[in-house]
């Protein structure tokens, strides 16, 4: 009134003005468009759910791919939500359907990047995949999961759907190969709305794909970490993981991908690998194998290693019983087993000789046990092998044919 002299409305209808523009500009902001999918645009989000891996149960982050237009979705798990993830996530389903969404849309927690207003700052490793598979990637603005309705709603029907009951398997890359598979027959059903298969309506998708590229790309990050005394480095803060006490006291790289960690000699070669740890708890990851080359060399140290308290005990004991020499050649038997067919298979295989009193010869014993394990299990019965009826018929048991005779 004192800016505009010749105003003459009283304050309640301003204020009756105001409330009602603020009601109409609200009720414009709630009601959502019905958007149209192309084919070979596709949606991508996490969501979280329990998995029972080698008999512990785990909280895990499943990735979900899904493409509107068919309502087709493909889901893997992992245990953290990172850019690595995130990364080996869409290069396994990428792999598995054969192709590449032209386009990709996330929001801000997928650990592709962030969008603050209208500047969008990729991660480093998801820029990198990014370039690799040539595919256009949008971002959702903050708090606002309805402008990728589509996966929001596939996140909740593969948590009632997939992962209940609780899962149970040895490892999450078994899982999530079986995943595939359930995703495949759930792709089978109608489409809730066009009275078409879900899988028929997905060959619009898949024709629209992007190619693959010939090379492959490596979902990992590398990082340079220091080593203490025992060569064990630490990452996230409170995961220790071993290199080698050979590399104790150095500057090492550690490649971090979503499931393995790493740690890299000066020529790139994995010195030791270990499951990827996440959560806030502290762990300590050992490869038991790298210690066997500083035991060889120090076989005084048997008694008191880490390594020999996690052995079974008829091994540990006949290890014990042996002097220096033959402690040596045990050692090296493990690690060129480890080597071979794996710690797990290599302990088990010495187990078994020596509980069924092999150990003249133990290299070979060990070594055949470890085979069979390998190839064809441990307790698997022996193939029948062919028919020898007719022998039988021409050699009597008595002492066989008298080939002196006519």
């Amino acid at each position: 009134v004192q800016k505009h002299p010749e105003f003459d409305c009283s304050y309640p209808t301003v204020n009756r003005y105001v409330t009602a523009s603020k009601q109409e500009r609200k009720m414009s902001k709630t009601g959502f468009l019905e958007l149209q999918w192309h084919p070979g645009e596709a949606q991508a989000d996490f969501g979280e759910c329990d998995v029972i891996l080698n008999g512990q149960r785990r909280t895990c982050r499943f990735l979900v791919l899904s493409f509107p237009q068919s309502n087709a979705a493909f889901v893997q798990c992992f245990l953290g939500e990172t850019a690595e993830c995130l990364s080996q996530g869409l290069m396994d389903i990428f792999q598995h359907i054969q192709g590449i969404p032209r386009r990709l849309v996330l929001d801000n927690a997928t650990g592709a990047g962030r969008r603050v207003g209208e500047v969008v700052r990729l991660t480093q490793l998801f820029q990198r995949f990014q370039a690799h598979f040539g595919f256009e990637v949008t971002f959702c603005n903050p708090a606002s999961g309805h402008e990728k309705g589509n996966v929001e709603n596939k996140v909740g029907y593969a948590r009632r759907n997939y992962f209940v009951p609780l899962p149970s398997a040895p490892s999450l890359l078994e899982w999530n190969a079986e995943l595939f598979q359930v995703c495949e027959l759930d792709n089978a059903r109608e489409h809730y709305k066009k009275d078409e298969p879900i899988c028929t309506l997905f060959e619009a998708d898949r024709k629209a794909l992007l190619p693959l590229p010939k090379l492959e790309f490596e979902a990992c990050r590398y990082e340079h970490v220091k080593t203490n005394g025992y060569g064990k480095f630490v990452l996230g803060g409170c995961h220790t993981y071993s290199s080698s006490p050979m590399y104790a006291e150095r500057e090492i790289v550690v490649r971090v991908s979503a499931h393995f960690i790493e740690p890299l000699d000066e020529a790139g070669d994995a010195i030791s690998r270990h499951n990827r740890e996440f959560g806030s708890e502290r762990t300590d990851t050992v490869d038991w194998t790298t210690m066997l080359d500083q035991l060889m060399v120090k076989p005084a140290a048997w008694k008191n290693s880490v390594m020999r308290s996690q052995l079974a005990y008829e091994v540990r004991d006949y290890m014990d019983e042996q002097d220096k020499s033959g402690l040596k050649q045990a050692l090296k038997l493990i690690k060129d087993l480890s080597n071979q067919y794996g710690l797990d298979v290599a302990m088990t295989s010495m187990q078994e000789a020596i509980v069924r009193k092999r150990t003249e010869g133990l290299p070979v014993n060990a070594a055949v046990v470890a085979a069979r394990i390998v190839h064809y299990g441990l307790h698997t019965p022996g193939e029948a092998g062919p028919d020898m009826s007719r022998y039988d018929e021409l050699l009597p048991a008595s002492g066989g044919a008298n080939y002196g005779s006519k």
